[in-house]
Protein backbone atom coordinates (compact mmCIF):
# COMPACT_ATOMS: atom_id res chain seq x y z
CA UNK A 1 0.00 0.00 0.00
CA UNK A 2 2.78 2.44 0.97
CA UNK A 3 4.28 3.53 -2.34
CA UNK A 4 0.96 3.40 -4.20
CA UNK A 5 -0.75 5.52 -1.52
CA UNK A 6 1.95 8.19 -1.46
CA UNK A 7 1.95 8.42 -5.24
CA UNK A 8 -1.84 8.71 -5.22
CA UNK A 9 -1.65 11.58 -2.70
CA UNK A 10 0.93 13.37 -4.88
CA UNK A 11 -1.29 12.93 -7.97
CA UNK A 12 -4.38 14.22 -6.12
CA UNK A 13 -2.46 17.30 -4.98
CA UNK A 14 -1.43 18.05 -8.57
CA UNK A 15 -4.76 17.29 -10.24
CA UNK A 16 -7.28 18.42 -7.64
CA UNK A 17 -5.30 21.00 -5.68
CA UNK A 18 -5.85 19.25 -2.33
CA UNK A 19 -2.65 19.66 -0.24
CA UNK A 20 -0.91 16.34 0.48
CA UNK A 21 -0.39 17.43 4.11
CA UNK A 22 -4.14 17.86 4.61
CA UNK A 23 -4.78 14.36 3.26
CA UNK A 24 -2.05 12.85 5.47
CA UNK A 25 -3.45 14.56 8.58
CA UNK A 26 -6.91 13.22 7.79
CA UNK A 27 -5.53 9.71 7.19
CA UNK A 28 -3.61 9.77 10.51
CA UNK A 29 -6.73 10.76 12.40
CA UNK A 30 -8.83 8.10 10.66
CA UNK A 31 -6.24 5.39 11.27
CA UNK A 32 -6.20 6.09 15.00
CA UNK A 33 -10.00 5.90 15.06
CA UNK A 34 -9.95 2.64 13.07
CA UNK A 35 -7.40 1.04 15.38
CA UNK A 36 -9.30 1.94 18.54
CA UNK A 37 -12.48 0.62 16.99
CA UNK A 38 -10.94 -2.74 16.02
CA UNK A 39 -8.12 -3.40 18.49
CA UNK A 40 -7.60 -0.63 20.98
CA UNK A 41 -10.03 -1.35 23.80
CA UNK A 42 -8.15 -0.92 27.08
CA UNK A 43 -4.87 0.01 25.35
CA UNK A 44 -2.98 3.29 25.29
CA UNK A 45 -1.92 3.08 21.65
CA UNK A 46 -1.35 5.43 18.73
CA UNK A 47 -0.98 4.87 15.01
CA UNK A 48 2.05 6.36 13.26
CA UNK A 49 1.94 7.16 9.55
CA UNK A 50 5.26 7.76 7.79
CA UNK A 51 4.85 10.87 5.64
CA UNK A 52 7.60 9.75 3.25
CA UNK A 53 7.11 6.01 2.80
CA UNK A 54 3.43 5.68 3.72
CA UNK A 55 4.28 2.91 6.17
CA UNK A 56 1.76 2.41 8.99
CA UNK A 57 2.83 1.18 12.45
CA UNK A 58 1.03 1.00 15.80
CA UNK A 59 2.82 1.86 19.06
CA UNK A 60 1.45 1.07 22.50
CA UNK A 61 2.55 3.06 25.55
CA UNK A 62 3.43 0.75 28.45
CA UNK A 63 4.73 1.10 31.98
CA UNK A 64 8.02 -0.58 32.89
CA UNK A 65 7.49 -2.96 35.83
CA UNK A 66 9.33 -5.79 37.59
CA UNK A 67 6.37 -8.18 37.33
CA UNK A 68 3.86 -7.83 34.47
CA UNK A 69 0.23 -8.11 35.58
CA UNK A 70 -1.47 -6.58 32.53
CA UNK A 71 0.43 -7.15 29.24
CA UNK A 72 -1.71 -4.55 27.46
CA UNK A 73 -0.47 -1.74 29.70
CA UNK A 74 2.80 -3.08 31.15
CA UNK A 75 6.21 -4.35 30.01
CA UNK A 76 8.87 -6.10 32.03
CA UNK A 77 12.08 -4.29 32.82
CA UNK A 78 14.01 -7.03 31.03
CA UNK A 79 12.08 -6.53 27.74
CA UNK A 80 12.23 -2.78 28.10
CA UNK A 81 16.02 -2.77 28.43
CA UNK A 82 16.32 -4.56 25.09
CA UNK A 83 14.43 -1.72 23.42
CA UNK A 84 15.51 1.18 25.61
CA UNK A 85 18.85 0.40 27.35
CA UNK A 86 18.47 3.34 29.72
CA UNK A 87 14.92 2.58 30.82
CA UNK A 88 14.08 1.84 34.45
CA UNK A 89 11.10 0.75 36.53
CA UNK A 90 8.01 3.02 36.31
CA UNK A 91 9.19 4.61 33.03
CA UNK A 92 6.65 4.87 30.20
CA UNK A 93 7.92 3.42 26.91
CA UNK A 94 6.50 2.86 23.46
CA UNK A 95 6.36 -0.66 22.10
CA UNK A 96 5.36 -1.56 18.55
CA UNK A 97 2.05 -3.40 18.58
CA UNK A 98 1.01 -3.45 14.94
CA UNK A 99 -1.67 -6.18 14.50
CA UNK A 100 -1.01 -8.71 11.78
CA UNK A 101 -4.00 -7.68 9.65
CA UNK A 102 -3.89 -3.97 10.37
CA UNK A 103 -2.34 -3.29 6.97
CA UNK A 104 -5.57 -4.30 5.26
CA UNK A 105 -7.66 -2.11 7.59
CA UNK A 106 -5.22 0.79 7.11
CA UNK A 107 -5.48 0.51 3.32
CA UNK A 108 -9.30 0.52 3.44
CA UNK A 109 -9.32 3.44 5.86
CA UNK A 110 -6.89 5.50 3.76
CA UNK A 111 -9.01 4.84 0.65
CA UNK A 112 -12.19 5.97 2.43
CA UNK A 113 -10.48 9.14 3.69
CA UNK A 114 -9.18 10.02 0.22
CA UNK A 115 -12.61 9.45 -1.34
CA UNK A 116 -14.26 11.59 1.36
CA UNK A 117 -11.73 14.39 0.90
CA UNK A 118 -12.24 14.30 -2.85
CA UNK A 119 -16.00 14.59 -2.35
CA UNK A 120 -15.54 17.53 0.02
CA UNK A 121 -13.19 19.24 -2.43
CA UNK A 122 -15.64 18.65 -5.28
CA UNK A 123 -18.49 20.11 -3.22
CA UNK A 124 -16.36 23.11 -2.30
CA UNK A 125 -15.46 23.74 -5.95
CA UNK A 126 -19.10 23.44 -7.03
CA UNK A 127 -20.20 25.80 -4.24
CA UNK A 128 -17.60 28.41 -5.20
CA UNK A 129 -18.42 28.07 -8.91
CA UNK A 130 -22.15 28.58 -8.47
CA UNK A 131 -21.73 31.26 -5.79
CA UNK A 132 -19.96 33.30 -8.47
CA UNK A 133 -22.86 32.53 -10.85
CA UNK A 134 -25.55 33.69 -8.43
CA UNK A 135 -27.75 36.09 -10.37
CA UNK A 136 -27.19 34.35 -13.71
CA UNK A 137 -29.46 32.34 -15.99
CA UNK A 138 -28.64 28.64 -16.39
CA UNK A 139 -30.01 25.95 -18.68
CA UNK A 140 -30.64 22.48 -17.32
CA UNK A 141 -32.71 19.34 -17.66
CA UNK A 142 -35.51 18.38 -15.27
CA UNK A 143 -34.21 15.27 -13.53
CA UNK A 144 -37.10 14.53 -11.18
CA UNK A 145 -40.17 16.04 -9.54
CA UNK A 146 -40.90 15.31 -5.87
CA UNK A 147 -43.78 16.86 -3.88
CA UNK A 148 -44.10 19.64 -6.47
CA UNK A 149 -40.39 20.51 -6.07
CA UNK A 150 -38.44 20.27 -9.31
CA UNK A 151 -34.80 19.10 -9.42
CA UNK A 152 -32.90 20.41 -12.42
CA UNK A 153 -29.66 18.78 -13.54
CA UNK A 154 -26.90 21.29 -14.21
CA UNK A 155 -24.29 18.64 -14.95
CA UNK A 156 -22.32 17.99 -11.76
CA UNK A 157 -25.16 19.03 -9.46
CA UNK A 158 -28.93 19.33 -9.26
CA UNK A 159 -30.56 22.72 -8.73
CA UNK A 160 -33.79 23.07 -6.75
CA UNK A 161 -36.87 24.87 -8.07
CA UNK A 162 -39.45 25.23 -5.31
CA UNK A 163 -43.19 25.54 -6.10
CA UNK A 164 -43.08 29.31 -5.46
CA UNK A 165 -40.34 29.63 -8.09
CA UNK A 166 -42.36 27.89 -10.78
CA UNK A 167 -44.81 29.52 -13.18
CA UNK A 168 -48.31 28.18 -12.58
CA UNK A 169 -49.07 28.60 -16.27
CA UNK A 170 -46.41 26.07 -17.21
CA UNK A 171 -46.37 22.27 -17.08
CA UNK A 172 -43.05 20.63 -16.24
CA UNK A 173 -42.01 17.12 -17.25
CA UNK A 174 -38.96 14.96 -16.55
CA UNK A 175 -36.40 15.31 -19.36
CA UNK A 176 -37.56 18.82 -20.28
CA UNK A 177 -34.82 21.43 -20.82
CA UNK A 178 -35.51 24.76 -19.12
CA UNK A 179 -33.86 28.08 -18.39
CA UNK A 180 -33.93 29.42 -14.84
CA UNK A 181 -32.43 32.17 -12.69
CA UNK A 182 -30.02 31.34 -9.84
CA UNK A 183 -31.18 33.47 -6.92
CA UNK A 184 -29.51 31.73 -3.97
CA UNK A 185 -26.60 29.37 -3.32
CA UNK A 186 -26.31 27.78 0.14
CA UNK A 187 -23.49 25.65 1.54
CA UNK A 188 -24.75 22.77 3.71
CA UNK A 189 -23.20 19.74 5.40
CA UNK A 190 -24.55 17.61 2.55
CA UNK A 191 -23.13 19.89 -0.12
CA UNK A 192 -24.23 23.06 -1.92
CA UNK A 193 -27.93 23.80 -2.53
CA UNK A 194 -28.62 25.87 -5.64
CA UNK A 195 -32.05 27.49 -5.82
CA UNK A 196 -33.37 28.54 -9.23
CA UNK A 197 -36.52 30.32 -10.34
CA UNK A 198 -38.58 31.08 -13.42
CA UNK A 199 -41.00 33.35 -11.57
CA UNK A 200 -38.40 35.76 -10.12
CA UNK A 201 -38.57 39.35 -11.48
CA UNK A 202 -34.80 39.30 -12.08
CA UNK A 203 -35.25 36.31 -14.40
CA UNK A 204 -37.11 38.71 -16.69
CA UNK A 205 -34.34 41.30 -16.33
CA UNK A 206 -31.64 38.79 -17.27
CA UNK A 207 -33.65 37.66 -20.31
CA UNK A 208 -33.77 41.27 -21.53
CA UNK A 209 -30.02 41.62 -20.94
CA UNK A 210 -29.42 38.53 -23.08
CA UNK A 211 -31.81 39.62 -25.84
CA UNK A 212 -31.16 43.39 -26.00
CA UNK A 213 -27.53 44.43 -26.71
CA UNK A 214 -28.24 48.02 -25.64
CA UNK A 215 -29.14 46.81 -22.13
CA UNK A 216 -26.15 44.49 -21.93
CA UNK A 217 -23.83 47.33 -23.03
CA UNK A 218 -25.38 49.78 -20.55
CA UNK A 219 -26.83 52.17 -23.13
CA UNK A 220 -30.34 51.31 -21.96
CA UNK A 221 -31.06 50.90 -18.25
CA UNK A 222 -33.83 48.85 -16.68
CA UNK A 223 -35.24 51.06 -13.92
CA UNK A 224 -37.93 48.84 -12.45
CA UNK A 225 -39.79 45.56 -12.93
CA UNK A 226 -43.25 44.49 -11.76
CA UNK A 227 -44.15 40.92 -12.51
CA UNK A 228 -46.99 38.48 -12.04
CA UNK A 229 -45.26 35.44 -13.47
CA UNK A 230 -47.00 33.73 -16.34
CA UNK A 231 -49.67 36.41 -16.68
CA UNK A 232 -48.27 39.91 -17.15
CA UNK A 233 -45.21 42.04 -16.47
CA UNK A 234 -44.26 45.67 -16.73
CA UNK A 235 -40.68 46.84 -17.19
CA UNK A 236 -39.55 50.49 -17.24
CA UNK A 237 -36.49 51.44 -19.28
CA UNK A 238 -34.42 54.59 -19.70
CA UNK A 239 -31.54 55.91 -21.79
CA UNK A 240 -29.42 58.99 -21.14
CA UNK A 241 -28.64 59.11 -24.85
CA UNK A 242 -31.49 60.99 -26.51
CA UNK A 243 -30.65 59.31 -29.80
CA UNK A 244 -31.61 55.91 -28.38
CA UNK A 245 -35.26 54.93 -28.01
CA UNK A 246 -35.16 52.61 -24.97
CA UNK A 247 -38.60 51.13 -25.63
CA UNK A 248 -37.84 50.55 -29.31
CA UNK A 249 -34.54 48.90 -28.46
CA UNK A 250 -36.33 46.43 -26.17
CA UNK A 251 -39.10 45.72 -28.64
CA UNK A 252 -36.59 45.15 -31.44
CA UNK A 253 -37.09 45.00 -35.21
CA UNK A 254 -40.65 43.87 -35.94
CA UNK A 255 -41.01 43.14 -32.22
CA UNK A 256 -38.62 40.20 -32.48
CA UNK A 257 -36.65 40.81 -29.27
CA UNK A 258 -39.57 41.08 -26.91
CA UNK A 259 -41.38 38.27 -28.73
CA UNK A 260 -38.45 35.92 -28.06
CA UNK A 261 -38.79 36.68 -24.34
CA UNK A 262 -42.57 36.26 -24.43
CA UNK A 263 -42.08 32.87 -26.09
CA UNK A 264 -39.55 31.82 -23.42
CA UNK A 265 -42.10 32.77 -20.74
CA UNK A 266 -44.91 30.81 -22.35
CA UNK A 267 -46.91 33.80 -23.61
CA UNK A 268 -46.58 36.08 -20.58
CA UNK A 269 -47.63 39.61 -21.65
CA UNK A 270 -44.90 42.25 -21.26
CA UNK A 271 -45.52 46.01 -21.22
CA UNK A 272 -42.34 47.99 -21.89
CA UNK A 273 -42.65 51.43 -20.29
CA UNK A 274 -40.50 54.51 -20.85
CA UNK A 275 -39.18 55.73 -17.50
CA UNK A 276 -39.64 59.44 -16.75
CA UNK A 277 -38.17 61.42 -13.86
CA UNK A 278 -41.45 63.34 -13.57
CA UNK A 279 -43.81 61.15 -11.49
CA UNK A 280 -46.98 62.21 -13.33
CA UNK A 281 -45.58 61.29 -16.74
CA UNK A 282 -44.02 58.08 -15.41
CA UNK A 283 -47.29 56.95 -13.82
CA UNK A 284 -49.22 57.81 -17.00
CA UNK A 285 -46.74 55.70 -19.00
CA UNK A 286 -47.01 52.83 -16.50
CA UNK A 287 -50.73 52.37 -17.19
CA UNK A 288 -50.03 51.43 -20.82
CA UNK A 289 -51.81 50.36 -22.97
CA UNK A 290 -54.48 52.63 -21.46
CA UNK A 291 -54.61 56.31 -22.42
CA UNK A 292 -54.44 58.86 -19.62
CA UNK A 293 -55.97 62.36 -19.58
CA UNK A 294 -54.01 63.69 -16.61
CA UNK A 295 -52.40 62.69 -13.31
CA UNK A 296 -52.64 64.53 -9.97
CA UNK A 297 -49.72 63.90 -7.64
CA UNK A 298 -50.00 64.01 -3.85
CA UNK A 299 -46.37 63.88 -2.70
CA UNK A 300 -46.86 63.49 1.05
CA UNK A 301 -49.22 60.54 0.77
CA UNK A 302 -47.34 59.28 -2.31
CA UNK A 303 -50.68 58.86 -4.02
CA UNK A 304 -51.44 59.54 -7.68
CA UNK A 305 -54.98 60.19 -8.92
CA UNK A 306 -55.20 59.20 -12.55
CA UNK A 307 -58.03 60.31 -14.83
CA UNK A 308 -58.73 58.27 -17.96
CA UNK A 309 -61.41 58.45 -20.67
CA UNK A 310 -64.59 56.59 -19.76
CA UNK A 311 -64.07 53.95 -22.44
CA UNK A 312 -60.53 53.30 -21.14
CA UNK A 313 -61.42 52.76 -17.46
CA UNK A 314 -61.63 48.96 -17.55
CA UNK A 315 -58.44 48.79 -19.62
CA UNK A 316 -56.59 51.06 -17.18
CA UNK A 317 -57.67 49.00 -14.17
CA UNK A 318 -57.16 45.69 -15.96
CA UNK A 319 -58.65 42.28 -15.32
CA UNK A 320 -59.10 41.88 -11.56
CA UNK A 321 -57.14 45.12 -11.10
CA UNK A 322 -53.96 43.66 -12.58
CA UNK A 323 -52.89 46.64 -14.73
CA UNK A 324 -53.33 49.14 -11.89
CA UNK A 325 -51.63 46.80 -9.42
CA UNK A 326 -48.58 46.33 -11.65
CA UNK A 327 -48.38 50.07 -12.36
CA UNK A 328 -48.33 50.78 -8.62
CA UNK A 329 -45.64 48.15 -8.05
CA UNK A 330 -43.58 49.46 -10.96
CA UNK A 331 -43.65 53.12 -9.94
CA UNK A 332 -43.83 52.81 -6.16
CA UNK A 333 -46.93 55.05 -6.03
CA UNK A 334 -50.43 54.21 -4.91
CA UNK A 335 -52.55 54.66 -8.03
CA UNK A 336 -56.19 55.75 -7.80
CA UNK A 337 -57.87 55.51 -11.21
CA UNK A 338 -61.06 57.36 -12.08
CA UNK A 339 -62.94 57.89 -15.31
CA UNK A 340 -63.47 61.36 -16.73
CA UNK A 341 -67.22 61.28 -16.01
CA UNK A 342 -66.61 60.18 -12.39
CA UNK A 343 -64.38 63.22 -11.84
CA UNK A 344 -66.94 65.53 -13.47
CA UNK A 345 -69.70 64.11 -11.23
CA UNK A 346 -67.54 64.50 -8.13
CA UNK A 347 -66.70 68.10 -9.03
CA UNK A 348 -70.38 68.85 -9.72
CA UNK A 349 -71.42 67.42 -6.35
CA UNK A 350 -68.70 69.45 -4.62
CA UNK A 351 -69.92 72.63 -6.29
CA UNK A 352 -73.50 71.89 -5.22
CA UNK A 353 -72.36 71.41 -1.63
CA UNK A 354 -70.57 74.77 -1.75
CA UNK A 355 -73.58 76.51 -3.32
CA UNK A 356 -75.88 74.89 -0.77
Amino acid sequence: MSNELMQALIDIEKERGIPKEALIDAIKSALNTAYKKNFGVGQNASVEFNDVTGEVRVFSQKQVVQVVEDPRLQISLEESLELYPESKTDDMVYVEATPADFGRIAAQTAKQVVIQKLREAERSLIYEEFLEREGEIVTGTIQRIENKTIFVSLGRIEAIMLPADQMNTEKYTVGQRIKAYIYEVKNTSKGPNIFVSRSHPLFLKRLFELEVPEIYDGMVEIKSIAREAGARSKISVYSQDEKIDPVGACVGPRGLRVQNIVTELGGEKIDIIKYDQEPDRYIANSLSPSKVIYVDIFEEERVARVVVPDYQLSLAIGKEGQNARLAAKLTGWKVDIKSESQVIDENYESEEEIDG
